[in-house]
């Protein structure tokens, strides 16, 4: 019975601190935010009632373009940005560094 009660008390102090790591935070959404609305996609012509929109990015599925929404980053292309903006902003939204996307690193010429 012991072995229950701690179990049932340890997974409800373990639950809130497992759901806040997976979740981003206000300012992690809102560098996405920016992000999405620097790296815009633009099309020459409309859509037709019945055609679907695959964006790319490198090669890198970002998602499907619907009228009134912004399309996200995909996951180089936000490190990138994250390299680029503001330090500030960055350390705020990834205090430590945890969970935030790194860029690729480039391969050294020979």
């Amino acid at each position: 019975m012991t072995r229950l009660l701690i179990s049932a008390a340890l997974l409800a102090l373990i639950a809130p601190l497992a759901q806040a790591a997976t979740a981003e935070n206000a300012d992690a959404k809102a560098l996405r935010a920016e992000c999405a609305s620097q790296n815009a996609v633009k099309f020459d012509q409309a859509a037709a009632a019945n055609e679907y929109r695959f964006v790319y990015n490198r090669g890198e599925y970002r998602g499907e373009a619907t009228s009134g929404q912004a399309v996200a980053c995909g996951q180089t292309q936000y490190a990138e940005y994250l390299a680029s903006a503001d330090p500030v902003k960055v350390m705020s939204a990834y205090p430590t560094a945890a969970g935030r996307p790194q860029p690729a690193k480039k391969a050294a010429a020979k």
